[in-house]
């Protein structure tokens, strides 16, 4: 096995206050909705949760990861998520969601880097790296436009 990973940065202002967001940020029913290729997210205990991918295919691969987070909640400032894996896990996910509020609104940032097992041989780091950062990059942009449509913002 071979691990890959990406990580991926990105903010916006939104005219809405911050506990709209903060709603969908800690509703794993929510974000599971708005946030494509997550089939689903259990909350297994106080705090941590289990996420179910849905199948991704790429570099003659396709994996349905599931991985567990702890979540770390700072109300309506900041979430840190930090893999913390249940028995043997080939994925995972770290990273921050970070709430500020500004003159008419939210500036909301999350920085995220995920990581997979993967049986490819390392010199295919490259190609693979390359899939994983648009995926995430597709995923983020989908991800925002559906938080926008929820929150009732046209842009």
């Amino acid at each position: 096995m071979t691990r890959f990973e990406a990580r991926n940065t990105s903010s916006d202002d939104l005219p809405v206050p911050p506990e709209p967001i903060w709603e969908v940020l800690t509703s794993p029913e929510l974000l599971a909705e708005m946030t494509p290729l997550i089939d689903h997210i259990d909350e297994v205990e106080d705090s941590y949760w289990r996420w179910h991918m849905a199948n991704i295919a790429g570099v003659g691969v396709a994996v349905s990861p599931c991985f567990t987070v702890r979540m770390d909640f700072d109300p309506t400032e900041r979430i840190d998520f930090t893999h913390e894996p249940v028995g043997k896990e080939r994925a995972g996910a770290d990273g921050i969601y970070t709430l500020e509020p500004i003159e008419g609104g939210t500036h909301l940032a999350v920085d995220m880097s995920v990581h997979v097992d993967l049986p490819l041989p390392a010199i295919s780091r490259p190609a693979v790296t390359r899939v994983m950062h648009a995926t995430m990059a597709r995923m983020g942009d989908r991800f925002a436009q559906n938080l926008c449509r929820h929150l009732g913002i046209t842009r």
